[in-house]
C-alpha cells in the first residue's frame, strides 16, 4: 500500500458568506491510496470552526502514514485516528479503493443494490434581503433553496426569498446565530413562509434550551453533532440531524449514525462542506432515504473536479467508476 497526500486550494464562484464569515476560496485535502493497479481517493474540507488547517489534516495524516503501508485497513483506521477531516480523507480512499478491488460499486459494498438519483439545496448566501431575493429568483425553479440567515433582519431575508421563488421548499441555516429567545419570536413567521427546516439556531453546546421545546419548524442539529458520540444528546434536542462526513470521520461512521438516528425516530439530513464532487460522491450514500439533502458544495464552486458528478439542475446522478466508489 502506498499513501499519497496533498492539498489544493478551489475558488469559490463569487463570495461564499454565512453569519460567521465569508469566503472567496477554499482549501481541501485529497488523498490516496494504491495497491497494486487499483487506486482509491478520497477528499475532505479541513473546517476552521472545528479548528482544522490542511497543515494540521496532512499532519494528522502522516502520523498513521507508516500503519496503513504496513497494512491497517479501514476498521483500523477508525481506531487510529478521531472523528474529522483526515479520517474522513483516508476513509473514503478507503472505501474507494475497496470496491476497485472487489469490482463493485461501494454502495454495494455498504449494502444498497442501487443508488438513486438525489434532488440537493441550492445554497443562497446570507446577504441583505434584496439581494438574496435576487439570487433566489434566479434559482427560482429549483425545488429546495437553503437560506443562511444571521439574526437581525431574517424574517425580511425569508419573506423577500418566498417572494421571489414561491414554489420553492425553503431550509434556514443559522449557524449558531440566533439566541433562544431570537428562535421563539422568528420560529412562528418562518413556519408562515414555509420554511420545513431550521438548521442549528443556537450555539452548540448552549441547546441545552431545546429540550421540551417545541417547534413549530423542524430543528435540526448540525454543529451540534460534531462528531459521533454527540447523537444522543442531538436525539434528545432536534427533530433532524445533518450528517456530514468530514464531522463523522468518513463514510463508516457516517453510515452507523445515520442508522442510529433513524432508529431514535430523528430525520436525516445529508450535508457537505463546500467541496468538490469527490467530496460528495461518497455522501450520496447518505442521501437515500433522507427527509433532506444539501449537496451543493460543486454548485458553488468556480469550476468542478472533472470528471465530476454529473447535476441536472438540483437532480444529482450517482458518480461514476472513475470519479468515486
Amino acid at each position: 500500500m502506498r499513501l499519497n497526500v496533498r492539498a489544493e486550494r478551489w475558488p469559490i464562484d463569487g463570495v461564499f458568506t454565512i453569519a460567521r464569515g465569508s469566503v472567496t476560496e477554499i482549501e481541501l485535502v485529497v488523498v490516496e491510496l494504491e495497491a497494486g493497479d487499483n487506486r482509491g481517493r478520497g477528499e475532505c474540507r479541513p473546517y476552521p470552526r472545528y479548528g482544522e488547517t490542511a497543515d494540521q489534516v496532512m499532519a494528522a495524516i502522516q502520523t498513521v502514514r507508516a500503519a496503513i503501508e504496513a497494512g491497517a485497513d479501514r476498521a483500523a483506521l477508525q481506531r487510529l485516528l478521531p472523528p474529522g477531516a483526515a479520517r474522513n480523507a483516508l476513509d473514503c480512499a478507503f472505501w474507494d479503493l475497496e470496491a476497485k478491488q472487489a469490482g463493485k460499486r461501494a454502495w454495494q459494498l455498504a449494502g444498497r443494490a442501487r443508488l438513486d438519483p438525489v434532488k440537493t439545496c441550492f445554497t443562497i448566501s446570507l446577504a441583505e434581503p434584496e439581494v438574496m431575493a435576487q439570487h433566489a429568483r434566479a434559482n427560482a425553479h429549483r425545488p429546495w433553496l437553503k437560506l443562511k440567515l444571521g439574526g437581525g433582519d431574517d424574517v425580511d431575508r425569508v419573506e423577500a426569498v418566498h417572494a421571489a421563488a414561491p414554489r420553492a421548499r425553503l431550509v434556514v441555516d443559522a449557524n449558531e446565530a440566533l439566541t433562544f429567545d431570537e428562535l421563539r419570536r422568528t420560529a412562528p413567521d418562518l413556519d408562515r413562509l414555509g420554511v420545513t427546516l431550521i438548521e442549528q439556531p443556537l450555539k452548540a453546546g448552549e441547546d441545552a434550551a431545546l429540550e421540551g421545546y417545541i417547534s413549530p419548524v423542524t430543528l435540526c442539529a448540525d454543529e451540534s453533532l460534531h462528531a459521533p458520540d454527540d447523537l444522543d444528546l442531538c436525539v434528545r434536542r432536534y427533530g433532524c440531524v445533518n450528517i456530514k462526513l468530514d464531522k463523522m470521520g468518513g463514510l463508516t461512521a457516517a453510515l452507523d449514525v445515520a442508522a442510529r438516528a433513524r432508529a431514535a425516530g430523528v430525520e436525516i439530513m445529508a450535508g457537505c462542506m463546500v467541496a468538490t464532487s469527490l467530496s460528495m460522491a461518497p455522501a450520496l450514500i447518505i442521501a437515500q432515504g433522507a427527509a433532506v439533502v444539501d449537496l451543493d458544495g460543486p454548485l458553488l464552486l468556480a469550476r468542478d473536479r472533472e470528471p465530476g458528478l454529473r447535476y441536472d439542475g438540483s437532480l444529482i446522478f450517482p458518480p461514476e467508476v472513475d470519479l468515486w466508489g
